[in-house]
């Protein structure tokens, strides 16, 4: 984890792997996503939602969200160690910046964030993060003046709920209707919420973040795969396996292998 903030443009972010923004997943570290062209669809704490031109989105550590970029999309994304002098709101918020002296002073922070950031120079961790806290400044401005948003209904507020237990706990072994009797719900009626808000079921929203977790140990990580199903809440490496090559079309070990080959050219 990054102790310091970090800017990034959107395609650096993906790592040249759009399944680590598209899949279900949730970070260690805030982060504030500004699209300057270009329109992205994101699937933020359960709730999708369309994201256009000068949209900024606040997405707040260990909150479960996708993003899908159309093919014109770009921006920028600044990610923020949780903890620091650099406040972030606790809760997603999703700004359409319509005022253009708003939207150039965004920019004009995140564009000097990435001059710091390629410049490395004496100070740079200070002045990024001085950068951070300007922008967050920007951000809470920004959320004062937005109209006030709707109030969410009944099927956002437990497909919200749900979103976050799976963030928490996509590491155990429960299943799907272990958490909708959580809920105090049918499994129907999740999977039914679910599709309504975010247009993934609520099986595939859990089995999204697993995934994504699985595909990050294997194609950055060392573990042996066997510790990797057991860290993943597997009852065996051989189900573990059949996981993976039914949602990706490869084993574990030629995941593995072909990210570091990639690597290596």
């Amino acid at each position: 984890m990054f102790d310091v903030a970090q800017i990034l443009t959107l395609a650096q972010w993906m790592h040249g792997a759009s399944w680590r923004l598209e899949l279900q997943h949730s970070l260690d570290r805030h982060a504030l996503v500004w699209i300057t062209r270009g329109q992205a669809r994101a699937t933020v704490d359960g709730v999708r939602r369309g994201v256009g031109v000068h949209n900024a989105l606040a997405i707040p550590a260990e909150t479960l969200f996708s993003l899908e970029m159309g093919a014109q999309c770009f921006g920028l994304v600044c990610l923020i160690p949780p903890g620091g002098p650099t406040l972030m709101p606790d809760r997603p918020q999703h700004l359409r910046i319509r005022e253009v002296h708003a939207q150039m002073e965004l920019t004009a922070l995140l564009d000097a964030m990435q001059r710091e950031s390629h410049q490395s120079g004496e100070f740079s961790d200070e002045a990024l993060g001085a950068h951070a806290q300007l922008m967050t400044v920007w951000l809470r401005r920004a959320m004062i003046a937005q109209e006030t948003p709707t109030r969410p209904n009944a099927a956002q507020r437990l497909v919200t709920a749900y979103a976050s237990m799976v963030a928490r706990d996509y590491q155990t072994p429960r299943l799907m209707a272990g958490y909708a009797r959580e809920l105090g719900v049918t499994p129907t009626h999740l999977t039914r919420s679910c599709r309504e808000c975010s247009g993934i079921t609520a099986a595939d929203m859990l089995t999204q973040r697993c995934l994504y977790a699985a595909r990050v140990m294997l194609e950055d990580g060392d573990d042996a795969i066997r510790h990797v199903a057991v860290q993943l809440g597997f009852r065996s490496a051989a189900y573990f396996s059949r996981f993976i090559l039914h949602h990706t079309g490869q084993t574990p070990s030629a995941l593995r292998k072909m990210a570091k080959m990639k690597k290596a050219t």
